[in-house]
């Protein structure tokens, strides 16, 4: 042989079902008082049904990692011969959630122990059946990622189902939080300041102040006070891109140094600004935002751990957005619930770099096999180490 061409090719073997069959021989003693001997029954997620905890992990991914409604991958089983209904998934769905609740529940717990958070919501559509529509209720997200600040604290995100929009929602997810919440500019969270001891601090999002001077240099009206703001935004985002991963106090001196006299400009701009336009007009409104919110847009100088924006809550909210588009409508408020619970896990394994399939089979497998309530901080997903 005087060499060789080698090349390569992407092949691709499609998704195969297969049956596992467990065999448990009884053996019989004459001389034995119990007579007939068996070995126990394996445990099961779904008693005495067919899919294993993989096959309802894999359910579970397509739908809230993947977006792919029930009744889409009843279609795609369909094409490989296996007739699963649609309300047979929902159930193996609905058990998982049930059984990952303590789970949920300590990563909730696990986030509100912080003392640096963000905070958001969006909408989540549910069949109302008794008034043949859908109902409005709300997915409140929150979210840890210390990350751009080097903190050690793991990134993760809960999202709630709450039927309504108060602030009182947030209230009650927030119970024993204390410390910085990052947030848009909705009232709602006000609340929580009328707490006996008051013992949260608000810090504001830069990128809705952006947002609204776009929105005006779009129109065409006032364009050059809109792109006056958009400028110096921008070079706040361009000190933080500088500074991001540096610790808290290295980015309060940055900060301080190169950040704080924009801001100081920026505020002089403000007044002016706001002295020689209508303040019901588009651009006048959008400087009543930053003027409303100052005190907690400029606290992201005091703080090395607080980020320019909330833009950290609102990407782990897309997912939920795509899944909404795909799926419409939860078919109810228990589905609603589920729906929350299992993305709330499925985004926290993607923030923490861990394949959402093996971390659920593994999980679903040490609970049926009676993992202790005592010891669920084990599973949660920072703490998974996959199998080689």
């Amino acid at each position: 042989m005087i060499g060789e061409d080698v090349s390569e090719r992407l092949d691709i073997i499609p998704a195969q079902f297969r049956v596992i069959v467990t065999r448990r021989p009884k053996y019989a003693c004459r001389s034995c008082e119990g007579g007939i001997v068996q070995a126990p029954a394996p445990a099961h997620l779904i008693a005495g049904g067919m899919p294993t905890e993989a096959t309802v992990a894999h359910v579970i991914v397509s739908k809230y990692a993947d977006h792919l409604p029930l009744y889409r991958q009843a279609q795609i089983y369909s094409r490989q011969g296996i007739d699963l209904d649609r309300s047979t998934l929902a159930a193996w769905v609905g058990r998982a959630a049930f059984e990952l609740t303590p789970v949920y529940d300590a990563l909730l717990a696990n986030l509100t122990r912080s003392n640096k958070i963000f905070m958001d919501e969006t909408t989540a559509p549910v069949l109302d059946p008794g008034r043949r529509k859908t109902k409005t209720g709300y997915f409140w997200a929150l979210a840890r990622d210390d990350r751009p600040w080097g903190g050690e604290d793991p990134p993760g995100v809960a999202f709630t189902y709450a039927p309504g929009r108060s602030g009182q929602y947030a209230e009650n997810i927030l119970q024993g939080f204390s410390g910085t919440l990052q947030v848009d500019g909705y009232a709602g969270y006000n609340r929580l300041l009328k707490r006996p001891a008051q013992d949260v601090q608000f810090a504001y999002c830069w990128a809705h102040a952006r947002r609204k001077f776009f929105e005006v240099a779009k129109s065409g009206n006032a364009t050059p006070i809109a792109d006056a703001g958009i400028a110096q935004i921008r070079e706040l985002y361009q000190i933080e891109k500088d500074i991001r991963g540096q610790g808290p106090a290295d980015r309060i001196a940055a900060r301080q140094e190169r950040s704080k006299p924009i801001i100081k400009q920026m505020e002089i701009w403000l007044m002016d600004s706001r002295a020689r336009v209508s303040a019901k007009s588009p651009i006048g409104e959008a400087l009543k935002y930053i003027a409303k919110y100052w005190a907690g847009l400029v606290e992201f100088l005091d703080d090395g751990r607080v980020e320019l924006d909330s833009n950290t809550v609102e990407r782990t909210i897309r997912p939920i957005a795509l899944n909404r588009k795909n799926a419409l409508f939860a078919g109810h408020d228990a589905g609603a619930r589920n729906w929350a619970m299992l993305a709330s896990l499925i985004e926290t394994c993607k923030l923490n770099s861990v394949d959402p399939q093996a971390w659920l089979t593994a999980t679903l497998q040490a609970i049926v096999n009676g993992h202790k309530q005592s010891k669920i901080d084990e599973l949660l997903l920072w703490n998974y180490q996959p199998t080689v």
